[in-house]
């Protein structure tokens, strides 16, 4: 659930804050991995708010990875608009609506892609996301991203059913992973069979680089 819809103010003095008991199930078994993740140092949160950020961060992580070789994984699955406005073309001052219409024209993105894997971090296994609104796209799309990249994996989903199922696409295969309805009532996320089967698919990355 949302953390704020998981806690319930308690009366005071002083007015405290306690979570909603159905919240329990979902929040624990979270909680429980983010404190040992920060206790053993083995989460790094950095935040960006901006492209260029984002782009400048993932560079030097990159970089910083790279002696690391084969044993590095990238699971990019931040949601990078594929249009921006360079901050150079960005007004100024409030636009007027009393100037009548607008008119935006955008930039494509640039693609990180190529540079990770080309030159960042040449020897890493590296993920990235497709989603799509027309199923019937979908793997061709996963296919040229793979082709055109030359990266390991696509995680490929559809928009309407992205929570519940998605595609694992390499060069030679397609494995569907989905969650069964059983699995949903007991609060499974797709995330977990997405990355249990990727680790499983670094390992052999990994054995393969030798």
């Amino acid at each position: 659930p949302a953390l704020l819809d998981a806690l319930r103010l308690t009366p005071g003095p002083p007015p405290g804050v306690a979570a909603a008991p159905a919240a329990l199930p979902a929040l624990l078994p979270a909680l429980r991995e983010y404190q040992r993740a920060t206790e053993t140092g083995a989460l790094l949160a950095i935040e960006f708010t901006g492209l260029a950020e984002y782009m400048a961060l993932l560079r030097a992580a990159a970089r910083a990875l790279a002696p690391l070789g084969s044993s590095v994984m990238f699971y990019l699955a931040a949601a990078v608009s594929d249009f921006y406005i360079p901050a150079s073309e960005m007004p100024e001052h409030k636009i007027q609506s009393s100037e009548g219409p607008l008119q935006i024209t955008m930039k494509m993105v640039p693609k990180m892609l190529s540079p990770l894997v080309r030159d960042w971090a040449p020897e890493a296994f590296v993920i990235s996301f497709k989603l799509e609104t027309d199923p019937q796209i979908l793997l061709d799309k996963s296919r040229q991203a793979l082709e055109k990249y030359r990266h390991q994996v696509v995680v490929a989903n559809v928009l309407e059913s992205r929570r519940t199922s998605v595609i694992i696409v390499t060069r030679d295969s397609q494995t569907p992973l989905s969650l069964s309805d059983e699995e949903i009532a007991q609060g499974m996320e797709i995330e977990e069979k997405i990355v249990s089967y990727l680790q499983g698919q670094h390992t052999a990355f990994i054995e393969r680089k030798g």
